[in-house]
């Protein structure tokens, strides 16, 4: 059996940064949506594209602190969005719209990690709404500027993806919350999300792809205790990374640029990358690579059709 997730030889590497991957391409007159773009690695991707000559707006959810975060950085606006409010994401999604500007690259960076249990909207569990309702709804939204470019999408995922595939009988943890297991799924549904996408867009030469960024210490860890990066072997006493695994912010980003800009992957994608190449099939007990319930076809369009049921948006159904 063959498989799409087979590495193209890129030239880049884990220790690349998001400015090696754009050395070379100019994406002077593109408009770019990095969610959360200003704080982490998506402060880094904000900056490194806008660096190439692109647009970028950064959608957040505490705008004053974006505005600030961005401040100086030539081509960055922000804007109001809170991904686990539906009503935010079709506002802003119409705000973009009524500007009548095209899209060319949209990274789905925002995310929240093993938080404790908390429920949104209807009663959905946090990590999913956030990580994966929140940009579904988000993309199916702004399709009518994504598709007449032939845009790229990138979901940013985890290796975390490998905790668990989707718990089909309760996607919101009704019983027995569990923030890794909640955690897992969440990054099951971003690399899912990316496989459906592709196969619903690549008619119309739009390409998705799913990112596992790396290990950085970022916000991203807000959640966790220091007693527990610690015992993890993440960081020393005094807060210092010491797992030589881990990646600056600037390396982090690289591979979500590398998806959303580089030609290597021209007629590509459905796929999940790391360090900046595409990711080969995750082995029994190997560290890295893609597992396969992340990538099934059959639970990708599962997964697309429940999104579409709960949020109300699917902006394939009269393609069908």
């Amino acid at each position: 059996m063959t498989t799409p997730q087979q590495k193209i030889g890129s030239g880049f590497g884990a220790q690349s940064t998001a400015d090696d991957v754009l050395n070379g391409i100019d994406l002077a007159g593109s408009t770019a949506i990095v969610t959360g773009g200003y704080s982490g690695l998506g402060l880094e991707t904000t900056r490194a594209l806008a660096a190439a000559g692109a647009r970028v707006v950064v959608p957040a959810r505490r705008r004053a602190v974006a505005q600030e975060a961005v401040a100086g950085i030539d081509g960055v606006e922000t804007d109001d969005l809170d991904l686990s409010d539906l009503e935010s994401v079709r506002g802003f999604a119409e705000r973009f719209l009524d500007s009548g500007c095209q899209l060319d690259i949209v990274i789905n960076n925002a995310g929240i990690m093993a938080c404790p249990e908390t429920r949104v909207g209807p009663g959905w569990e946090t990590q999913f709404a956030t990580n994966h309702l929140g940009h579904h709804a988000l993309i199916n939204r702004l399709w009518p500027a994504i598709a007449p470019g032939g845009g790229r999408v990138v979901a940013v995922a985890s290796g975390g993806h490998g905790i668990t595939g989707m718990r089909w009988d309760d996607v919101h943890f009704e019983r027995a919350y569990d923030r890794w297991q909640a955690y897992g799924q969440a990054k099951t549904a971003n690399v899912l999300f990316a496989v459906q996408l592709d196969a619903l867009g690549c008619g119309a030469g739009v390409r998705a792809f799913a990112v596992h960024p790396g290990s950085i210490l970022t916000p991203l860890q807000r959640h966790l205790a220091k007693e527990d990066m610690v015992e993890a072997g993440w960081i020393d006493e005094e807060g210092k990374a010491i797992d030589p695994t881990f990646k600056t912010p600037e390396q982090g980003a690289a591979t979500q640029v590398w998806a959303a800009t580089s030609p290597q992957l021209a007629g590509m994608g459905g796929v999940y990358c790391e360090d900046c190449d595409i990711a080969e099939p995750a082995g029994e007990g190997s560290e890295g690579g893609v597992h396969a319930h992340a990538t099934d076809l059959e639970q990708a369009a599962r997964l697309w059709a429940l999104s579409a049921e709960l949020t109300g948006v699917d902006a394939f159904a009269t393609a069908k």
